[in-house]
Formats: C-alpha cells, sequence, structure tokens
C-alpha cells in the first residue's frame, strides 16, 4: 500500500487558510468560524467547568464553617420497630438534649436506632441557632461533587458552543449553496450555448 506523504496531505487539509484563486471569501470565513469554535470549546468548556467547581467548593466549604458536631444525650428510650413506610431507612425519632458551647440546653428530635436506651449518647449537627441540621458532606463527598460538577458544567458549556458552531457553519453551507445555484443560473444557458447543447 502506497502512502502519500505528509507535505502532500497538509496543504489539502489547510487550503481555506492558503492563498488561492479557487478560495472564496465564505472559505476563510467557514475557517475562522471552526478555528474559533474549538478554541471556545476547549478554553470556555474548561474556564465554565472550573468556575462552577469553585462556586460548589465554596458553597461546600461555607456549609462546613456554620455547622458544628455535638454529642447529645437520649431523653427516653427509642421506639423498637420503625414506623410503616420508613422505606431504607430504619431508624426511628427520639428526643435528645445537649448543651451548647455557651451553656444552653437544647432538647431537640433525632434519628437513632430502635431501641435504643435512655442517656445513650449521639452525634449531632446543629447550625448556628441551635437547631439540628443534616451532616455536611465529608472532604471526600465534597471533593467528588465539585469535581463532578466541573466536568457536567464544561461538557455542557462545550456541547453548546460547538453545536452553535455548527449552526454558523450549516448557514454559512446554505448560502455557498444559494450563491452556487444563482452562479449556475447565469452561466449554464452560455455553457450551453458553447457546448451545442439545446435550451
Amino acid at each position: 500500500m502506497t502512502r502519500t506523504p505528509l507535505e502532500t496531505i497538509t496543504p489539502v487539509r489547510l487550503w481555506r487558510w492558503r492563498r488561492n484563486p479557487l478560495r472564496r471569501s465564505g472559505d476563510l470565513v467557514e475557517a475562522w468560524v471552526v478555528l474559533l469554535t474549538w478554541i471556545f470549546v476547549v478554553l470556555g468548556g474548561a474556564l465554565a467547568g472550573y468556575a462552577a467547581a469553585s462556586s460548589v467548593d465554596s458553597a461546600l466549604s461555607a456549609r462546613r464553617a456554620q455547622v458544628h458536631e455535638v454529642r447529645a444525650v437520649l431523653t427516653g428510650p427509642a421506639p423498637r420497630t420503625p414506623p410503616a413506610g420508613s422505606g431504607y431507612d430504619d431508624r426511628v425519632w427520639a428526643t435528645v438534649r445537649w448543651t451548647d458551647g455557651k451553656g444552653a440546653v437544647h432538647t431537640d428530635r433525632a434519628k437513632v436506632g430502635p431501641g435504643t436506651p435512655a442517656g445513650s449518647t449521639v452525634t449531632l449537627w446543629t447550625d448556628g441557632t441551635g437547631r439540628t441540621v443534616p451532616p455536611p458532606a465529608s472532604l471526600a463527598e465534597a471533593m467528588l461533587q465539585t469535581v463532578l460538577t466541573g466536568l457536567l458544567v464544561a461538557q455542557i458549556t462545550g456541547t453548546v458552543v460547538w453545536a452553535s458552531g455548527r449552526l454558523v457553519c450549516a448557514s454559512l453551507v446554505r448560502r455557498r449553496l444559494a450563491q452556487w445555484d444563482a452562479e449556475w443560473k447565469r452561466v449554464e444557458p452560455e455553457w450551453r450555448r458553447l457546448s451545442g447543447g439545446r435550451g
């Protein structure tokens, strides 16, 4: 099998960038659109992904800073069976009490294992007002969420930019075909006369 030298392939692929009598202004415009589209796909996607990942990371860090862990004590025994329809969560609600750093006593409800005896210690997360809140994402979970968000936003941004570039190129192709059609309608009668064809 005979291989074509690289020197003869490259000029063909880059013909829109080289000066030649067959190149139209629309060809150069299309080449620039394709080049800029891919630049914006890569850079725009990367920047959008980085911005989204940074935003998620900042939000998760702020959430971790706003809550803190406390040790609470059950004020009474927890129910022995979870309520019907609890799904996969087999824990039950029980009343707990804890004292914050300022000495104020708080009482709230928390989920614990069925049948947990009174006086047992459980770990809770609270906000600045002393209310119980869901635990913040762990560092590993936060990292995973940050990375996945960044990748997803980068991919979506790149896809939108690429699709926009394709629409512009399709518009240029339609315009070029319309120009060819108009040119052919102008040239065809003369071409038929010179070639001996019948109109």
